[in-house]
């Protein structure tokens, strides 16, 4: 059965005739046809709804949303995992003081928090959705059915795994006990179960290899296996560096022959972060460059939300910065994620580095140079001189709330922009837009050749093959699990894509691949594990950055370790009396 973008996404609702895991979230059936096991529809529309509810808000458009309490925006499923996982770590801020964010951005938040409560509701209330789905698909037993099911269970996996991640202890039901109170899983066992729907999955090979487009397949599923694994110690307390290592030779493996350098992983970079990075999905067009093992489809008309990469490309456009957002493709600007300090200068040396082609650099407050006294340097058109737009060093330099705030860079990586390959050699066309679809004006200025839209069309990545690389080389760092050589070169084959310089065995060091891990994943939500699992987010080999402790210290101060899990909300320990908090709180 065939699930493509626009059926993912086009079908009438999200509705299922749930009940909430934490007691007061309840999903109003919205299609009788929906939750009719005998409909022959049932089983698309009921797993598509699965896919859907990582992608969108709510059942009636990017105005809606099934969890009360966050305006739908804020409250769409990557929103919040991206909000959890970047704003409070070394590679970015919020501008705005909104109400809950800004405790994100500076390490402050306490159970109260409405940005805990909705992440904790909105994770709760998608397991609820696979489990419905599950226990309406109970009996099937042909491949492809068992298949449907499999990729229900890695997503709900992919949602528990949120949950151990950011929580640590979780609500916990299955297909197996809908509609009964749910109890409280420790880490450790949730851990466990995880790994063992996961390992069911992929070892008895119960899902595709090659997926249809849009949907997870056997690389998703080990892959999110793998980055369980990664996180071994801090989730369980035992390490599995050994075992990480093996399945992301496992996935390596089924991506050799092709790619950049036979690797499997895209030519271009900057491709899998623009609108027609599909190609690049499981079961894309791309075959040969399918580097995104795990992703979220979207499209401009059919999967609206102010989630996923819509979000993440108006919040980095900046108007301070001189950005036409029409040459990302985005209609919006909404001028709020910079880039801070710490994160520019991990590009220090870094020249012929892609991965920041698209930044704008930092400009200083008014963007105009002054002298010793305050007042403007003239140039010789006697009008004021500007900052270089290409100034490292610029720092963030305060949550004004005013749409001109000024300071940091404007950190942009996902793009509604269209590709041209054909113009990535063309010294006829301005280099910022070689590889790119502009055209020449009969006037002789340059425009994009593609659409300005509200809404992005640029699938998410989840887990891209640049991962796997990655992960087996932290394997070895920190448990020298696997080769030096082989850590090495997968290390290298990661830069050298990006047209950095080849390190050398002394750069595998804890902090080496952590810069690394920055400069290649920065925007796709992993920083914040990142940090936790290396030691340098929490605790005493803790790092700072910019803001970290304080909205007041603009330099950063160190926080307390009880800060490496997010407290269990109010809402739930008031709805759940017998739940436990996490320590510290």
């Amino acid at each position: 059965m065939k699930l493509n973008k626009y059926i993912l996404f086009g079908v009438a609702a999200l509705g299922l005739g749930l009940t909430s895991c934490v007691g007061d979230l309840d999903l109003e059936p919205n299609d009788p046809n929906l939750v009719n096991p005998k409909d022959p529809n049932f089983a698309a529309n009921t797993l598509a709804m699965c896919y859907s509810g990582i992608a969108v808000s709510g059942i009636n458009g990017p105005g809606s949303s099934y969890v009360q309490g966050l305006d739908p925006g804020t409250s769409a499923y990557l929103r919040l995992m991206f909000t959890l996982g970047e704003f409070c770590t070394d590679e970015l801020v919020w501008i705005w003081p909104d109400a809950g964010v800004q405790d994100i951005v500076t390490n402050t938040w306490s159970q109260s928090n409405s940005l805990l409560q909705g992440a904790y509701y909105r994770l709760m209330g998608h397991i609820a959705i696979c489990n419905q789905y599950l226990a309406n698909t109970a009996g099937a037993s042909d491949t492809e059915g068992i298949n449907m099911r499999s990729e229900a269970r890695v997503l709900r996996a992919y949602s528990y795994y949120n949950m151990l991640d950011l929580f640590g202890q979780s609500s916990f039901t299955t297909e197996e006990n809908i509609g009964q109170e749910p109890t409280q899983i420790s880490r450790k066992d949730l851990f466990k179960w995880i790994e063992s729907e996961l390992k069911e999955i992929v070892d008895q090979k119960l899902i595709a290899e090659t997926p249809v487009y849009g949907r997870v397949g056997i690389d998703g599923a080990e892959g999110l296996l793998a980055r369980l694994y990664l996180n071994a110690e801090v989730f369980s307390g035992e390490a599995r560096w050994e075992d990480c290592q093996k399945r992301c030779e496992n996935i390596i493996a089924r991506h050799q022959g092709s790619g950049f350098q036979g690797s499997g992983l895209a030519e271009n970079y900057l491709y899998l972060f623009s609108a027609e990075n599909e190609k690049y999905m499981p079961g894309g067009g791309n075959k040969g460059e399918n580097e995104i093992l795990f992703g979220i489809a979207f499209d401009a008309d059919m999967t609206q939300s102010y989630g996923g990469s819509s979000f993440v490309l108006a919040s980095t456009i900046s108007n301070t910065h001189y950005i036409v957002r029409q040459n990302y493709g985005c209609s919006a600007e909404w001028s709020c994620i910079r880039g801070i300090k710490q994160m520019a200068e991990r590009f220090y040396g870094l020249d012929n580095d892609v991965r920041d082609d698209l930044w704008m650099r930092g400009l200083k407050p008014e963007g105009i140079i002054t002298d010793a006294n305050g007042n403007p340097v003239l140039g010789t058109d006697g009008k004021p001189q500007k900052y270089n737009a290409e100034n490292y060093n610029d720092e963030f330099v305060g949550f004004t709330g005013e749409w001109n705030t000024t300071g940091g860079n404007a950190i942009i990586k996902i793009t509604n922009r269209r590709p041209n390959p054909s113009t990535l050699n063309d010294t006829s066309v301005p280099e910022e837009y070689r590889g790119w679809d502009f055209k020449k004006n009969a006037n002789g200025t340059w425009e994009p050749n593609f659409p300005s839209t509200t809404f992005s069309s640029t699938d998410w990545p989840i887990i891209r093959l640049a991962d796997i690389y990655l992960m087996y080389t932290e394997c070895y760092i920190n448990g020298r699990s696997g080769s030096a050589d082989k850590a090495l070169q997968y290390m290298n084959l990661v830069r050298a894509r990006a047209k950095a310089p080849a390190l050398g065995y002394a750069d595998l060091t804890k902090t080496g691949i952590m810069d690394e891990r920055s400069r290649e994943f920065y925007l796709e939500g992993t920083r914040r594990t990142d940090l936790v699992r290396n030691g340098m987010f929490a605790g005493p080999t803790q790092t700072v950055w910019q803001y970290k402790g304080s909205n007041a210290s603009p330099q950063g101060t160190r926080i307390d370790e009880k800060f490496n899990l997010y407290p269990i909300p109010n809402a739930v320990l008031n709805a759940q009396p017998g739940f436990k908090q996490n320590p510290g709180y």
